[in-house]
């Protein structure tokens, strides 16, 4: 009998073996290796850095900051196992105790939602495997779980998992949700900080402190409460940490400094590396942006559209959110997205009017205004021009009683403006600025809008005739002249519609008087002057119509800017660009291209040109930049019909150039010139980048060339156009100068690189911007150091060696391992083996422990 009953207990034993290595084969046939998992980068944040080192955009996939597992604090770590895994160091990476409890939950409850993941198997299921849940996903899960256990140490695992988990509002690990919801860094959390974090990888969007406050309040003080009975903290302690607030500080959205200047990083970065390695390799990208410049760009550009708004005078013409049948609680506008500091500009929908009051929300907060706040629309009760509903345009001014924000009243009537500043030296683009409003318009009106140039395009005009030999002190008349045209004649005005009769090409210049420059224009050859604008820089096609020397040609605002730069840097063209460095995650550099750098114009034409560009400002239509008592040098622009208003200008160390103008190419309004619209601006902006530079001065004649930043290449080509289908409807006899420049073939808008905006404003042109080319270079092997090993976390585990292995950078580049009969029936029995003694608490026994050699560590069947 007794050896009857010890066969059927051998023959169940056997069973139940042969059952679970059937289990096994079908489970962790696809499972992959954990050489995979050591190799493994998560996609990581790539981070814009200015030129002091401060971070002001990024571009992620998943946005994740990957931490060493020394860089969690005790406080986070310990709030994480008390919530998620109290056995975590003691635990094998199954806990048999809740697998057990939960199974027999599930089974009685007709379902499985009773959970039982250890930070391994969520390490397992959010790396490898699917969310759904299936007794057959539970066992790959613990399959991999202990083989992850196997290979790689708990301060290893714990890294992965804190560094892997999602926190929910599009934030991976608990450094980027650190930083999003609270703005600080893990290593300064607070114990109630920490507590929230470690309550979301439970449900990110179920508990979102964002969304569902109280739910989130109650989930962290039940991680609070374990802690305590963890013996992790005191019941002092506890109860403060319960008492605090949710204590929320949300990070401001990311790009939103500098967007036009971070969207044309991007696109160069997306053509030189693709888009996977841009947002996922965790790039840092130090890039020429003075940061602090860019926000006074920013303020000159607003500012100075807000004047000319003001000018004009109250348009209304409104949009009313009640009358377009939305509810007025739930309108959200664009603009909210962005922090409401003293003096911002920001949309706003109005609550509330009152004769003497307006109430506007903008975003969460609210603002109030009083007649002062409206005054110069000339309306003296609110009432009179507003309504509830209507989306009005404000300045924030400050804080106002009982919590709200004070504001003033401003117009948004479509004016549009740009600025691009770069340093003559280095040519590194210093700040720019595409338009009034990011979050309404993407399109970059200082890269991708070609609008006609005015006067500010007599500087080829003036060179080509130095160059020939003519010097400013010659004398040349202003008088009335017609010119012969394949269209016939041809008689220009000049924008004031006077005379001067007999003067120097100097006061003609910085008078911007429009016959002399025609006049050398017809002397020397409109297409030599068209010729000379191309060594400039100037891509654009320009027909060779005579009255392209006032400005009838379209260019952008980069290319002008990089060819005024030209003057004051002695005749050195160097080719505006935005990125100094890039390197990868592991702090290796990648290759650059060196600057494009060329001689376009000798040192004495670059010195003489100087002379006219001065006397711009010291005594032309740039005059009122005189009162900064700065060198500078520069030029005016306005066009027909004021439909574009430029100033170009310089001191010896820093180039700037502004434009104001409409998208639909709608006039500006009667005597909006480039020295009344554009000029102040730039004036705001130059105040700024000339305040520490008290000295600087321009080089006068016999003194030695310029030094550069850069090395100046052999002197190449000139910069050849981008060739254009001219349009049929030309009229080379319309006027269309500063007030009279008769408009040549209007040039059609070039093609945009990499990716333009879907919609630009009609009438605008495309992308001109032209990025430095930088090969890519191969990416550096990496293999894992084995878990009994010295260095000792995973993520971080980069170890350069020659041989070749496959870089995985993403979850979808886990590779599966198909393994022969023979090493599937040697892991079975090493795994059960494993299980057995580990149930019995007898220790690891590696009873098959057959491993491979690779690279330089070791791996089993399945790592």
């Amino acid at each position: 009998m007794a050896r009857k009953i010890t066969f059927f207990i051998l023959l169940g034993l056997s069973a139940v073996f042969g059952g679970l290595c059937g289990l096994m084969v079908v489970y962790s046939i696809d499972l992959p290796q954990m050489d995979d998992l050591a190799r493994y980068r998560p996609n990581t944040t790539t981070e814009l850095l200015d030129i002091h080192g401060t971070m002001f955009g990024s571009f992620a996939l998943e946005r994740r900051v990957v931490l060493p597992y020394a860089d969690f604090p005790p406080v986070l770590r310990q709030a994480i196992i008390s919530i998620e895994d109290k056995s975590f160091e003691s635990n094998w990476g199954v806990n048999l105790v809740r697998a057990v409890g939960a199974a027999y939950r599930d089974l009685h409850s007709n379902g499985r939602a009773q959970g039982a993941s250890t930070l391994t198997m969520q390490l397992a299921r959010n790396l490898f495997l699917s969310s759904e849940k299936t007794y057959g996903r539970k066992l790959q899960e613990i399959f991999l779980s202990m083989q992850i256990e196997r290979r790689f140490t708990k301060q290893q695992i714990f890294e992965l998992y804190a560094n892997q988990i999602y926190l929910g509002r599009g934030t991976y690990g608990f450094e980027a949700g650190s930083e999003y919801y609270f703005s600080k860094h893990v290593q300064a959390l607070t114990l109630p900080e920490a507590a929230l974090l470690a309550a979301l990888p439970k449900g990110p969007e179920s508990y979102s402190p964002v969304r569902y406050p109280e739910r989130a309040l109650r989930r962290r003080n039940l991680v609070i409460s374990e802690m305590l009975s963890d013996g992790k903290i005191t019941e002092k302690q506890a109860d403060a940490a319960k008492a605090a607030p949710l204590g929320l500080h949300i990070e401001p959205p990311v790009n939103s400094v500098a967007p036009y200047f971070v969207e044309e990083v991007r696109r160069q970065l997306e053509k030189e590396y693709g888009v996977e390695e841009v947002h996922g390799a965790g790039l840092k990208v130090y890039t020429t942006l003075d940061l602090d410049l860019q926000k006074v760009a920013i303020k000159a550009v607003l500012d100075g559209t807000a004047t000319y708004e003001r000018r004009h005078g109250w348009k209304g013409r409104l949009q009313n959110v009640v009358l377009d049948g939305s509810d007025i609680n739930n309108y959200k506008h664009p603009d909210w997205t962005q922090p409401l500091d003293k003096g911002s500009y920001v949309h706003g929908v109005v609550m509330e009017v009152a004769p003497k009051k307006i109430l506007v929300r903008l975003g969460a907060q609210n603002a109030v205004m009083t007649p002062e706040d409206w005054k110069w629309t000339q309306n003296v009760d609110a009432d009179s021009f507003l309504k509830t509903g209507d989306v009005v345009y404000v300045r924030v001014e400050g804080n106002g009683p009982e919590g709200t924000l004070r504001a003033s009243m401003q117009q948004d009537s479509g004016a549009q403006a740009s600025m691009m500043a770069m340093d003559n030296a280095s040519g590194e683009v210093l700040a720019m600025v595409g338009g009034r409003d990011f979050a309404l318009s993407q399109f970059n009106r200082a890269t991708q809008s070609q609008r006609q140039v005015g006067s500010s395009f007599k500087p080829y005009v003036y060179t080509t005739a130095i160059e020939a030999g003519a010097k400013p002190t010659d004398i040349i008349v202003d008088g009335p002249t017609t010119f012969p045209t394949p269209n016939g004649p041809y008689t220009p005005h000049n924008y004031e519609g006077d005379y001067k009769g007999a003067m120097t090409l100097l006061n003609a210049f910085a008078e911007s008087r429009n016959i002399p420059a025609l006049k050398l224009a017809d002397r020397y050859g409109i297409r030599k002057v068209i010729e000379t604008a191309h060594r400039f820089g100037v891509t654009s096609n320009i027909p060779a119509f005579l009255p392209v020397a006032i400005g009838s040609a379209d260019i952008t605002l980069y290319e002008q800017v990089g060819a005024y730069s030209v003057f004051p840097n002695d005749g050195i063209r160097i080719e505006p660009h935005y990125i100094r460095r890039v390197t990868q995650a592991d702090g290796l550099p990648l290759d650059q291209s060196p600057t494009q750098v060329s001689e376009v114009i000798s040192v004495e034409t670059a010195r003489t040109m100087m002379q006219l560009l001065q006397a711009v400002v010291r005594q032309g239509t740039g005059v009122a930049a005189s009162q900064l008592k700065h060198p500078f040098g520069g030029k005016t622009g306005t066009t027909n019909d004021f439909t574009d208003a430029w100033f170009i200008g310089f001191s010896p160390s820093v180039t700037c150039g502004t434009w104001i103008g409409f998208d639909d190419r709608q006039s500006l309004g009667e005597k909006e010139t480039g020295a009344r619209a554009a000029l102040p601006m730039w004036m705001d902006f130059m105040r700024a980048a000339i305040a520490n530079k008290p000295n600087e001065a321009f080089a006068t004649a016999g003194a030695p060339k310029k030094t550069l930043d850069v090395p100046v290449s052999k002197a190449d080509d000139a910069a050849k156009p981008l060739q254009q289908k001219a349009p049929e409807d030309v009229d080379p006899d319309v006027p269309g100068g500063d007030g009279v420049t008769p408009a040549a073939a209007p040039t059609a808008p070039v093609a945009a690189p990499a990716a333009a905006p879907a919609s630009p404003p009609s009438g605008a042109g495309a992308a001109v911007a032209r990025p430095v080319e930088r090969p890519k270079v191969a990416e550096p092997a990496r293999v894992a150091v084995p878990a009994n090993g010295v260095a000792g976390n995973a993520a971080v585990v980069n170890a350069v060696v020659a041989k070749p292995v496959k870089k995985v950078t993403s979850i979808a580049g886990l590779r599966t391992h198909h393994p022969t009969q023979t090493e599937v029936a040697l892991c079975l029995l090493d795994v059960a083996a494993d299980l057995f003694a580990k149930s019995f608490g007898i220790g690891p026994a590696h009873l098959c422990a057959k491993t491979v050699q690779e690279g330089e560590g070791e791996r089993g069947l399945f790592g």
